[in-house]
């Protein structure tokens, strides 16, 4: 879906509270597709758009009025080894895979139960490209500039695709989020800046209050707010971004559990709760939904809550 279709959302946002989607990866990993790569959902975009196509229509189905691409991992870098792609480091194609949606539905896209639904391109964070489990620590050794200097080629080619939205999230750290900000400038698309913290402060240490107040005198900001982080840290995080940017806020944290990176696996019980969203909303939150190990169920729990209250 473009903006040649889609209402805007900032519009929408002001008017209500819309649901996002879960997480990308767990949905394709239920239906049993292997992401053990560094392209990781990305992959798939190129080579079983289907899959993609197939997650985002199980959202949409729970209830999800936004839904995001698979385009978190998608970098000309990451392309390039695994898909064979010219040493410009630009994909062969004009049109890389990962600009689309990843999902055609015979030419309309679908809508969800309340008539309205959108679709944000998610360009991943520097640590992203990496696939070492950097964007969860931030302080890459790179300058502002070259922070900028990698996420513009990607932010251009994707804005040039006319999203509803640039999704400029899991960001760990308020200098790529500045470099970001600034490489949005003049792309003609709006964007929502969204943060992976733990307690008060981002994954490389800087106060919420801090990091999210660049983002209240960007005129592209339409939404802030935190994402891939666990949800008892998203409460005092919706608040603050609120309080310091007065934008509407986004909000999709993890299950709650924990990732072993030496057992590559998941631990412990969730956390996330539907009843969680109403005080999300009382704080300001605008768009919610989940990231890792959320999956359609507590989706469609999410927009009940939202229904009902």
């Amino acid at each position: 879906m473009t903006s040649e279709t889609s209402p805007d959302l900032a519009a929408a946002l002001a008017a209500g509270t819309l649901v996002l989607d879960g997480g990308l990866s767990n949905q394709l990993e239920t239906a049993g597709h292997d992401l053990g790569d560094a392209l990781w959902s990305a992959r798939l975009l190129a080579e079983r758009p289907e899959a993609v196509t197939e997650a985002h229509l199980a959202y949409f189905t729970a209830g999800a009025d936004v839904v995001i691409t698979a385009s978190y991992q998608a970098t000309f870098e990451g392309f390039r080894p695994a898909r064979g792609s010219a040493g410009s480091g630009r994909p062969r194609s004009s049109r890389p895979a990962w600009t689309s949606p990843g999902t055609r539905y015979g030419g309309h896209a679908p809508r969800a139960s309340h008539g309205r639904c959108g679709w944000p391109r998610r360009p991943g964070p520097y640590g992203a490209m990496l696939a070492d489990g950097s964007e969860y620590r931030g302080r890459y050794g790179l300058t502002a500039g070259e922070l900028e200097r990698f996420h513009r080629p990607r932010l251009e080619v994707l804005a040039a695709a006319r999203p509803d939205v640039l999704a400029l999230e899991t960001v760990p750290d308020a200098d790529e989020a500045r470099a970001l900000l600034r490489a949005v400038r003049g792309l003609g698309v709006p964007a929502w800046l969204s943060y992976t913290v733990a307690g008060p402060r981002t994954r490389a240490g800087q106060p919420l209050e801090e990091a999210f107040a660049p983002a209240a005198a960007a005129d592209e900001v339409i939404a802030v707010g935190v994402n891939c982080c666990d949800p008892e840290d998203a409460d005092a995080a919706v608040a603050t971004a609120a309080r310091v940017t007065g934008k509407p806020v986004v909000v999709y944290p993890n299950s709650g559990e924990a990732w072993d990176a030496g057992a590559r696996a998941w631990s412990g019980r969730p956390s996330f709760h539907a009843d969680r969203v109403t005080r999300w909303r009382a704080f300001g939150a605008r768009l919610i939904g989940g990231c890792c190990r959320v999956g359609p169920e507590t989706i469609t729990e999410i927009a009940r809550t939202l229904s009902d209250g």
